[in-house]
């Protein structure tokens, strides 16, 4: 893989954390690249460092050893205030339990990335993405009156609005049932089709996992 195509980069990498028992290596020379465009899942049992390897590579954590390179950028050289730069710019997340603010209904909690970043016409373009995930009459509702689905939905139109470079998803469908889960499915890959962003997600769904174009497996935090 040629450097121009790459836009990720795991060099490496271990995560060690200090417990009551001495230190503990969560993550053990982790080592891989990720293309522009590629679909990703990283999968493994519960406990096997999924969740921690996604927050090393959107920079939400640094290794205890080893570099993650994010579009080019080094994580390592960077401050915090960096890295939530590079993040605003580049990336989106899709979380398990949703993320969304409370106290903002469905059309403003799609619209506040868009205008964190100057998007032109941004409300016009929030209520298009929510038109997109079918949630064309529920713009003004709070998040408490929306189904889990539905709310799953409101998080997919608020990554997906700023065209990012990269999604990272957590565990996306793991708080919804069968029929919400795969109508949550459907709607991520048609919408990262349209966007071309990399899409790289944790989950413990085989369907989900089996749907991307690789799979990155952990088994006691090393790469199986």
């Amino acid at each position: 893989m040629s450097d121009s195509t790459k836009v990720l980069s795991a060099n490496h990498i271990e995560k060690r954390v200090i417990s009551s028992d001495g230190s503990l290596t969560i993550l053990h020379d982790i080592c891989f690249d990720i293309s522009r465009g590629e679909t990703v899942a990283i999968t493994g049992a519960s406990g096997s460092g999924k969740s921690t390897l996604l927050g090393l590579l959107a920079g939400l954590d640094l290794p205890s050893s080893g570099d993650v390179v994010l579009m080019g950028q080094n994580l390592h050289s960077l401050n915090e205030d960096g890295r939530a730069m590079l993040r605003a710019k580049h990336v989106s997340f899709v979380f398990q339990s949703f993320q969304l603010l409370t106290h903002l209904t469905a059309l403003e909690n799609v619209l506040l990335p868009a205008q964190m970043i100057g998007h032109k016409n941004a409300e016009i373009e929030a209520e298009k993405w929510l038109e997109r995930v079918g949630l064309k009459e529920r713009l003004n509702h709070f998040p408490k009156t929306l189904s889990g689905g539905e709310q799953q939905r409101v998080a997919l139109a608020r990554a997906f609005i700023t065209k990012p470079d990269i999604l990272f998803a957590d565990e996306p469908t793991g708080s919804l049932d069968e029929g919400s889960g795969e109508r949550v499915i459907e709607l991520l890959f048609e919408l990262n089709r349209a966007v071309g962003s990399t899409l790289i997600l944790v989950t413990h769904d085989a369907a989900l996992a089996g749907r991307c174009q690789r799979q990155l497996h952990l088994q006691g935090g090393r790469l199986a």
